[in-house]
């Protein structure tokens, strides 16, 4: 375990280079330089694919992803290159709608609150019991956290509307190409107090790094550079989908029940967590203003445990003028379905499960609209508690990080 603390702490010990990683053209350093926001990757990259649509050449051929740039990463079209960007975007490091509370869960008074609410606290309870935290707590839990998984990674149908369809009211909605080429993985996530977290992700050859010492949540990509996280200090989740019940039961400390739900052939407690406008305003960057980010988590009623997990995130981005016309939509929602649970230190831990992500632009006029679908399959390879000489050291940010 020592080995593998000191090689943790080897990673801040050098300029860090996450999300994509790898020798770039002379074309990827200059937009590197721009430090692009990650909402203009995405615009870019419906661009790119619409601009795919319009094309005569294009009779619904195979999809651009279909070939990944080599290790050497040269001669990348730009099209695959921002297929690459958009996956490791959405899918890579996501964080949870909200911070995690001041005062755990089970410290919160259940007198003169909604039943909403309540009903909430009961379902979480169960699901620490359930998956063995309640014990593990009673002799004093875990102090930290190490864990290894595997991923595969894939973009799946474009669809794209051209509102150029003939009579009033119609559109041409056209969809390009098949499934892509399929991108294997692994990452490390090392995990303290809950608020301290590290994940390194390797895809395809390429890299991204996050991390957030309790503070600041930051991560690293070759075309946005280090940077921040702006907003409230918010969990990774990679860590509540089933990897740390504990946090997990943390988050939906101020959820509502919204009622039952059936998700596959389980009946389930549907639990929905929102960030306040307050949180969401202070994400705002540039142009770009969120909206919304929601997150519901669906809990067995059979088992306790969390088999389902869904995020909705909303952004309105400022294209042209300050008009209304000028505005365009970026919705992402990502749902993932959790399961294989395995003990591990007296904890049910998830070691498999699935995520489709889906970004929606619409808006910018009435009849035009781009989605695109991506799946994510992970797989747990190693889950250690209380790792030897893991100390806060090793989740110090890098230095460049409030550069301009």
């Amino acid at each position: 375990m020592g080995t593998r603390a000191r090689r943790k702490q080897s990673w801040y010990t050098q300029t860090l280079t996450p999300l994509m990683e790898g020798p770039v053209d002379p074309e990827m350093q200059e937009e590197g330089n721009k430090k692009e926001r990650s909402w203009e990757v995405i615009r870019e990259w419906f661009r790119t694919q619409k601009g795919l649509s319009l094309s005569p050449t294009n009779n619904n051929s195979p999809s651009p992803t279909s070939n990944y740039p080599c290790a050497n990463g040269s001669n990348v079209p730009t099209a695959k290159r921002q297929d690459l960007r958009l996956l490791l975007g959405v899918l890579g490091c996501p964080l949870a709608p909200i911070p995690l509370p001041n005062h755990p869960i089970h410290h919160t008074r259940l007198k003169d609150i909604p039943i909403e609410t309540s009903s909430a606290h009961y379902i979480i309870h169960q699901y620490l019991a359930a998956s063995g935290c309640l014990k593990q707590r009673q002799k004093c839990g875990s102090k930290n956290m190490y864990a290894t998984g595997s991923v595969k990674m894939v973009c799946c149908e474009t669809e794209i509307s051209s509102g150029t369809g003939s009579g009033k009211g119609k559109s041409m909605v056209k969809s390009l190409g098949t499934r892509s080429e399929e991108m294997s993985g692994c990452f490390v996530v090392w995990q303290m107090n809950p608020e301290m977290w590290s994940l390194e992700l390797v895809v395809g050859g390429n890299k991204v790094i996050a991390g957030s010492d309790g503070k600041t949540v930051w991560r690293h990509t070759s075309w946005l550079g280090t940077h921040a996280a702006k907003g409230p200090q918010r969990p990774l989740r990679r860590i509540i989908q089933g990897l740390d019940p504990m946090t997990t039961a943390s988050l939906f400390a101020k959820a509502q029940c919204l009622g039952e739900k059936q998700i596959g052939d389980e009946d389930c407690f549907v639990l929905k967590v929102c960030a306040d406008r307050e949180a969401v305003m202070e994400r705002n960057e540039g142009p770009a203003e969120v909206m919304r980010h929601v997150l519901y988590g669906y809990f067995s009623q059979k088992s306790g445990l969390l088999i389902y997990l869904e995020d909705s995130h909303l952004t309105r981005v400022q294209t042209q003028g300050d008009d209304a016309c000028g505005c365009a939509y970026w919705e992402t929602t990502i749902g993932s379905s959790i399961g294989d649970y395995r003990d591990v230190d007296g904890v049910l831990i998830a070691h498999q499960g699935r995520s489709i992500a889906t970004v929606f632009r619409f808006g910018e006029l009435s009849m035009q609209h781009s989605r695109s679908r991506m799946e994510e399959f992970w797989s747990m390879d190693d889950v250690v508690f209380n790792v030897q000489g893991l100390s806060i050291d090793s989740f110090i940010p890098p230095a460049d990080i409030f550069d301009p």
